[in-house]
């Protein structure tokens, strides 16, 4: 397994793993070891030949307005684009979809697969897949004192809170921490984030799950990590459905899909931020989970689905578009959002959430769900409505619109709990840019503040 040979000295690693395993498959550390080099020339060439070229300007509405637009954050795993939104590595999601390989029996992305290409930059073998869908399950089984430290939180605790207590926990078992502690040249320190990296993505499931059975089903046995299955056949396995194929195949194109969406956003910011001051994984992770649980970033998902039963509680199943339409009026009169419609950089419908859309419409008993159906009417009538309102500069649908309605058809009806599957996901993205920026050797993170009056100062000069 890579996290038994990574510390050994290189050759006797490279015989272990080579011993281990067919000359056509690699690991994903092999793979990295080979695009690195090429990486670390491309920077070092832009920052000598570039490092004083003009890119963009600071305007005053990027100090005060949160930095939105501000290009000012490296981050090579994915690209967002206003009107055509997330490619991976140059992949569109129609285009991953195609290439990228699924579980055995399955359809749908693994999250094995977009972790490979997000890591790599490159698209796994079956083989590379599989391999890894094994070694991410040989690393699953959670440290005993993270169980004890999950089963005493009172069952009332927000599941978001518990993920981020548990997350920060595991830091005990840093090897970049510990490496760091007894001194390593900076050139290592991407190999032991890696290390990190893998076993935090691999028991992320057994924690989640855990945390799920604590507040929703105390005292039901949860199952043991099965090495024959993907980290998403085994996380919906733990939660107690594994018997359900479409679920299963479901949450394997959200996780995938929410993988990555760039580094602009604020949990994959605050992942990096706190990653910049050589914290490690766990605990930069855990600063992201906090960031993804507020209500206007990961929290989000749970209030739309609030919102689409609230209106059909009101206007019942069987609602024309005019009947959404009055109701999307009053939510807007009444000074409140209409969640899932809008985003920070879309200006175009959210990819992902035509992918999700494309997934209902292969499954008939999706397309009967009168909530199901709710969403793709609001999706009808929702953006002429908002760009009549005129304060929205986004009007069209992001992928929160659609993901809880399907978990909550599936039976997964916990609303508090849908950010927690959005934290196992995320993690695809922020981990492997952690392990680039340490690769990479990036520095600290330290933009300059400025008060009012200095502002005014230098508006006013010349």
């Amino acid at each position: 397994m890579l996290g038994r040979v990574s510390l050994l000295p290189k050759s006797v690693a490279r015989r272990s793993i080579s011993s281990r395993r067919h000359a056509s498959t690699k690991t994903i550390r092999d793979a990295l070891e080979e695009v690195i080099p090429a990486k670390q020339a491309r920077l070092k060439q832009l920052k000598t030949e570039h490092g004083q070229t003009v890119i963009g300007d600071i305007k005053v509405e990027h100090v005060v307005g949160g930095m939105r637009g501000l290009k000012a954050m490296l981050w090579e795993s994915s690209v967002l684009d206003p009107m055509e939104g997330i490619r991976f590595h140059g992949l569109s999601i129609p285009e991953c979809q195609k290439v990228l390989p699924a579980a055995p029996g399955g359809k749908e992305i693994i999250a094995e697969s977009m972790l490979w290409l997000l890591m790599t930059s490159k698209t796994p073998t079956e083989a590379e897949t599989r391999q890894l869908s094994r070694e991410l399950a040989e690393r699953g089984e959670l440290p005993e004192y993270v169980v004890q430290l999950i089963d005493s939180l009172p069952q009332s605790l927000h599941p978001m809170t518990q993920l981020g207590m548990g997350v920060a926990a595991l830091n005990k078992e840093s090897k970049f921490a510990a490496a760091y502690e007894r001194g390593i040249k900076k050139t290592e320190y991407w190999t032991y984030t890696l290390e990190d990296s893998m076993n935090l993505l691999a028991r992320l499931p057994a924690l989640a799950a855990r945390i799920y059975r604590n507040v929703y089903n105390p005292g039901k046995p949860i199952p043991g990590v099965n090495k024959d299955l993907d980290l998403v056949g085994n996380y919906v396995n733990m939660l107690g459905y594994g018997s359900n194929h479409d679920l299963t195949e479901y949450l394997r194109l959200y996780i995938a899909l929410h993988g990555d969406h760039e580094g602009g956003n604020a949990s994959a910011h605050t992942a990096h931020l706190v990653g910049s001051t050589l914290s490690d994984p766990y605990l930069a992770y855990s600063a992201a989970l906090f960031a993804l649980a507020g209500p206007l970033h990961g929290l989000a998902n749970q209030e739309v689905l609030r919102w689409q039963l609230n209106m059909q509680k009101e206007i019942g199943d069987n609602v024309s578009h005019d009947d959404i339409k009055e109701f999307l009026w009053r939510t807007l009169q009444s000074g409140q959002v209409v969640p899932g419609y809008g985003h920070g950089v879309l200006r175009s419908p959210d990819p992902r959430f035509m992918a999700l859309q494309k997934f209902c419409e292969t499954r008939p008993e999706l397309l009967k769900d009168p909530v199901i159906q709710l969403v793709k009417k609001t999706y009808d009538v929702a953006p002429g409505v908002l760009k009549e309102h005129g304060k929205t500069k986004n009007p069209y649908p992001n992928v929160d619109a659609a993901s809880g309605c399907v978990l909550y058809h599936y039976g997964l009806t916990q609303f508090k709990y849908y950010t927690v599957i959005f934290g196992v996901s995320r993690a695809l993205g922020c981990l492997t840019q952690l392990v680039w920026a340490r690769a990479l050797g990036l520095p600290i993170e330290r933009p300059k503040s400025l008060s009012m009056d200095v502002i005014d100062t230098l508006v006013k000069s010349p």
